[in-house]
């Protein structure tokens, strides 16, 4: 068993993609964030859910569904700290993004059960570029190439809490860099970017290094649902989103 923190943006008006706070978004009728908590609620492995966020606006329209919504307007890492001080370390943590609407619980369940049979305390997912063209053909993602093939990163994460003040800066700094992947690798180290700029690296070595300078031991889940790469990152992100919903 296992508890979920929703990181759930900060206020409507500081977000730099011109989105606001995307889990407030409308779709179909319904908030972004709830579309991933009912996923969530659905997984019989998860036994308790918060949001962290801007908790005065997230109240009136989750407040039923979680355990606590817990106020927070700092950075991804401020807020998964002030979730597990919520909820303790007895147990691991599911970190999910809120504009993931996509997400379902049959997707989420099977990340879990990879990332229990990994014994690492730091799973990713990362879902091949053909999965997620075959689900969604309009998605605008980032693929990288590797030795493997070409993939997207996910959207949730499966971490053992009591890595997280161990691991803080440089997690941060990582998380910073999610979504740009030269970036990331440079934070990673010269291996990095020699694999990535030559397609070459394997992901068993993509594991070896982030373990190495992480401290921690990490893995890669390879989905098959491309449910959880799919996020709402720009304005014209929530039109094509709404009618895959």
């Amino acid at each position: 068993m296992l508890n979920a923190i929703i990181l759930a943006g900060n206020n409507s008006t500081s977000n730099p993609d011109g989105i606001g706070n995307k889990a407030l978004i409308k779709m179909k009728g319904r908030f972004m964030i709830e579309y991933v908590i009912d996923a969530l609620i659905g997984v019989d492995e998860i036994c308790g859910i918060v949001v962290v966020g801007p908790g005065k606006e997230l109240s009136s329209v989750v407040s039923t569904k979680v355990n606590a919504i817990l106020d927070c307007d700092g950075t991804i890492m401020q807020k998964l700290a002030r979730g597990m001080d919520y909820l303790g370390g007895d147990r691991n943590l599911l970190v999910c993004a809120s504009d993931i609407p996509m997400l379902t619980k049959e997707a989420v369940n099977d990340f879990i059960m990879k990332s229990y049979d990994t014994g690492a305390d730091f799973c990713y997912p990362i879902i091949e570029k053909k999965t997620m063209e075959e689900k969604f053909p309009d998605a605008r993602k980032t693929f990288v190439k590797i030795r493997e093939g070409r993939f997207t990163g996910g959207n949730i994460f499966y971490v053992n809490p009591l890595i997280i003040n161990k691991t803080f800066d440089i997690a941060e700094k990582l998380l910073d860099a999610r979504k740009n992947p030269v970036k990331m690798a440079g934070l990673l180290g010269p291996v990095f970017v020699l694999g990535l700029f030559t397609g070459t690296l394997s992901i068993k070595k993509a594991e070896e290094e982030f373990s190495k300078i992480t401290g921690v031991r990490a893995k890669a889940i390879i989905s098959q649902y491309a449910e959880i790469g799919y996020d709402v990152d720009k304005p014209g992100d929530i039109e094509t989103a709404a009618n895959y919903l």
